[in-house]
């Protein structure tokens, strides 16, 4: 078996060794308030749901005959109702384990 050496002047290349930004939607932009994307989260987690609660009332009154569409719809406020508390339930565990630090 053949030995891969490294050049560290390749490091460089491709961002190895790097820490690239990343664009991601959700994360918010650098020097943004945590307040401010919790905030944010919150009120997109409640669009999903209020557009789940739409997809199924026109569901029901005949506005609509797509179920996929429906189901998607309430996956997806489900997904991001079950994301979010978990983010909650994270920060209360840190939030315990800052209370119970001795100083």
């Amino acid at each position: 078996m053949s030995q891969i050496n490294f050049d560290p002047n390749v490091a460089g290349i491709a961002g190895i060794g790097k820490t690239a930004a990343v664009d991601r939607p959700g994360t918010g932009t650098p020097g943004q308030k945590f307040g401010s994307i919790l905030k944010t989260s919150i009120a997109e987690v409640n669009r999903l749901q209020a557009d789940a609660d739409n997809a199924i009332n026109a569901l029901a009154t005949g506005k609509t005959d797509n179920f996929a569409e429906v189901m998607t719809a309430v996956n997806k406020a489900d997904l991001a109702f079950k994301t979010l508390l978990q983010i909650r339930n994270k920060l209360l565990d840190a939030y315990n384990e800052v209370r119970q630090m001795r100083i």
